[in-house]
């Protein structure tokens, strides 16, 4: 049976960044994916990860940077990026003025115990 999500669980996170869960473990029980909208303020940032899932950030408005091994790239509005399992690294918002506005989607869901954030 289909699953309509009436609305998102709003997962807690530091540093004011909004994060609602459509899809996924906190919000549906869904592993295998999972589906977020979320906002980061102007500024913020979050530590190292190497998560175990992939994960694709479209960009709707603002600049997401997303730190990496090699360095960073900026993606702007409009855009997409593909942050594959394994791989080491940092999302950012890139202005110090204007929030970065977002989903991502998950494969296999995220969750805490598998995004494996550095201290």
């Amino acid at each position: 049976m289909p699953i309509v999500t009436r609305q998102p669980f709003v997962v807690p996170a530091p540093g004011g960044k909004v994060i609602e869960e459509f899809v996924g473990h906190a919000s549906t029980g869904t592993a295998s994916h999972s589906v977020a909208h979320m906002i980061a303020p102007p500024g913020w940032d979050e530590p190292w990860q190497r998560p175990e899932f992939d994960e694709t950030t479209i960009v709707l408005r603002g600049t997401m940077r997303v730190y990496h091994d090699d360095g960073f790239v900026d993606v702007q509005a409009g855009q997409t990026i593909l942050c594959v399992a394994g791989e080491r690294i940092r999302y950012a918002n890139a202005s110090a003025d204007d929030a970065c506005e977002y989903w991502a989607v998950c494969s296999p869901a995220f969750s805490p115990d598998t995004v494996h954030r550095e201290d």
